[in-house]
């Protein structure tokens, strides 16, 4: 079992452990590495590179990754599994709903949650879109699961939660909480979703390539892990080789084979975060949106990400222009706000855009 990280981090200690040279607002399309993530990938690297580098060592990190994870979710490390991105991990659940299910969806969120399902349509399985603000109010007593991202990548809204959940438990529909855009910032429980899944190299700042899914235990038998290899097994040093294999009896059983570097990083940047108060991130980003929307005119919006219409891309050109690395999506402009950033940051946007 991983020993949990000592010591609680200031906003201000946190912010130093990132060494970004430019206004980086662009957390909500990549993180940016730790100080002590560096370091840890240069080591791994260096291991590597003299033939030290071990498969045991890296199945080791792993697990004290998945423990971590685990622990910022407020779940158990046994209904965590690992993957690589969140389609794939998705497509597990998408595969294994029932014939002519439908899946209520929001329209105009990141399509790894509801393109898997799409997929699904030979079966008879169908994805009915509706409004963020209208899901709740939009499921039925015929929706099998509501699938859907806690906050919205395109604009940075966040999902009422409490209101789905309510709703699903009425009419007896699951839910699938994709947690990509929130977990490093906004608090989250994994218990209040039957599934999410998380891809960490955002707000988590970890190396591209590692995702979770935690599960409901109850639901374990209830789909198929379509990309078994030696890792979905009990024993995966004995798997390798074998014609048959005993499934982890817990969510591992969902589990495919890590890209070993990136699992390094992840538990150097999992370690980090498992030190902050996440309201306090919370606040520190949500403060930071809110003074840019008061600058800009705009009503607060008690967000991380703050958009604005730029059909035509030109606010976007103009922050580029000033060295400021912020994002585009859905003909809308979009920064983001995280540890590193400070009202310095919101202070060059407002010159920038005027």
């Amino acid at each position: 079992m991983t020993t949990p990280p000592a010591g609680t981090l200031t906003i201000a200690e946190a912010a130093a452990e990132f060494s970004a040279a430019n206004t980086y607002l662009s957390a909500c399309t990549s993180g940016l590495p730790t100080k002590s993530t560096q370091l840890e990938l240069a080591g791994d690297l260096q291991r590597w590179s003299h033939g030290l580098a071990s498969a045991v060592e890296y199945g080791s990190i792993v697990e004290e990754t998945r423990t971590l994870f685990a622990r910022l979710m407020g779940t158990d490390p046994s209904r965590v599994a690992s993957g690589s991105q969140t389609s794939s991990l998705v497509s597990i659940i998408a595969a294994g709903v029932p014939d002519g299910a439908e899946i209520l969806c929001v329209n105009g969120d990141f399509s790894s949650v509801p393109h898997p399902f799409v997929q699904q349509a030979h079966r008879g399985v169908t994805v009915r879109y509706v409004s963020i603000e209208d899901l709740a109010a939009s499921i039925r007593p015929s929706t099998h699961m509501v699938a859907f991202s806690l906050v919205q990548s395109a604009t940075g809204s966040i999902a009422d939660a409490r209101a789905i959940r309510a709703a699903a438990s009425r009419h007896g529909a699951l839910t699938l909480c994709d947690t990509t855009q929130a977990v490093g910032w906004l608090p989250v429980s994994a218990d209040d979703y039957d599934i999410t899944v998380t891809h960490t190299y955002k707000w988590l700042c970890v190396p591209r390539g590692v995702a979770f899914m935690t599960m409901h235990p109850r639901l374990f038998d209830s789909y198929r892990p379509i990309a078994a290899g030696w890792y979905s097994s009990d024993n995966v040093w004995s798997s390798c080789y074998s014609t048959s294999m005993t499934l982890a009896p817990d969510a591992s059983r969902f589990d495919v084979s890590p890209a070993w570097p990136a699992w390094v990083g992840a538990r150097a940047a999992l370690s980090f975060f498992n030190r902050l108060e996440m309201n306090e991130v919370r606040s520190h980003n949500v403060d930071l949106g809110n003074l840019l929307c008061e600058s800009l005119g705009m009503d607060a919006l008690d967000q991380a990400i703050v958009t604005w219409p730029d059909a035509d891309g030109s606010q976007l050109a103009r922050l580029t222009a000033a060295g400021i690395v912020a994002s585009g999506r859905a003909g809308r402009a979009r920064v983001a706000f995280h540890l590193w950033n400070s009202r310095a940051d919101v202070e060059r946007v407002v010159a920038a855009l005027h």
